[in-house]
């Protein structure tokens, strides 16, 4: 039994040394950018009041936050851990409980934030499909821009030891294995990790957590755009600015989801997905291989980057 489980991840936090190369980045993938003095948060489309956080200093990740369904269970689990619950100095307001991970990660936890106006997006004509034509008698058109990004979905780790960041996360946070990585029928290198939220149905991962040859780290972190439209018209405006496109545009295996990586000014992986999978708590959990992992549905293979 888990202390509490939570219901979504809430944000990503980085370090820079020149937060108006961040912003203008940010401003291109898609992000709507608020300034508070020497930090910098930026929003999406959807209600959260912010989701990737930069502070002034040498370039780095410096956390990532999940979200709690209540401040019950923020007590709950500042009770747990012997840690205290405190207002969270951020957009939205609400509290927060800090933790350390295996890993020396700085891990939050929040609650009680508050909602902001969803944005409206753009509209869209309907597809015509060999099997189903839709549209009929009008053009489609699609406005070029950077993407509309809409929320974060999900955090990869790299971790040096995996069973046991594994263990840390879901004995606090009651996360579901969706697809474990099994090197041999013994050995396991990671999981897909979703969010235990009953019937209701959930991202197919909210944390991967990878143990990497290379040692603890931040991998990337991904957030969901509109649709294919806009993700191919953010890669469009990504790369017409010059910015450094890692992996993509594919669709993954695992999670199913088309994604498309590209690197922020310090060589943080941040990535647009859209049309992922979607579980329920009765849906259990698989086993996969590497080949599974790494491989792709349709698309470029993965460079060695992101290994």
């Amino acid at each position: 039994m888990s202390t509490i489980k939570i219901e979504d991840i809430a944000f990503v936090r980085f370090r820079a040394p020149d937060l108006a190369q961040m912003r203008a980045f940010l401003e291109e993938f898609g992000l709507t950018v608020m300034e508070d003095g020497e930090r910098l948060f930026a929003r999406g489309a959807g209600q959260s009041p912010f989701l990737h956080a930069t502070e002034l200093g040498e370039p780095g990740f410096a956390g990532l936050g999940l979200r709690a369904s209540s401040l019950a269970d923020l007590e709950a689990l500042a009770a747990a851990e012997d840690l205290q619950v405190l207002p969270l100095d951020a957009p939205g307001g609400g509290h927060v409980v800090t933790l350390t991970d295996p890993d020396g990660r700085r891990v939050e936890v929040v609650a009680g934030q508050s909602a902001t106006p969803a944005s409206v997006l753009p509209a869209r004509e309907p597809w015509n499909s060999a099997s189903a034509r839709e549209r009929l008698r009008q053009t489609k058109r699609v406005s070029p821009g950077p993407a509309h990004v809409v929320r974060l979905g999900h955090c990869v780790l790299n971790v040096g030891d995996f069973r046991a960041s594994e263990r840390w996360y879901k004995d606090r946070f009651g996360l579901i294995t969706s697809d474990e990585i099994a090197l041999t029928p013994d050995f396991s290198i990671g999981a897909f990790l979703r969010c235990d939220r009953g019937a209701t149905p959930t991202d197919h991962h909210t944390l991967f957590l990878i143990q990497s040859p290379s040692g603890p780290g931040f991998n990337h972190a991904a957030f969901e755009v509109a649709d294919l439209d806009d993700l191919m018209a953010g890669h469009q405006t990504l790369k017409d600015a010059g910015r450094h496109a890692e992996w993509g545009v594919g669709r993954h295996i695992l999670g199913s989801q088309v994604f498309d990586y590209w690197r922020d000014p310090w060589g943080h992986t941040l990535e647009h997905w859209t049309d992922g999978d979607l579980f329920t708590a009765a849906d259990g959990s698989n086993v996969a291989s590497l080949e599974d992992l790494m491989g792709v549905q349709w698309g470029p293979s993965a460079p060695p980057t992101m290994a």
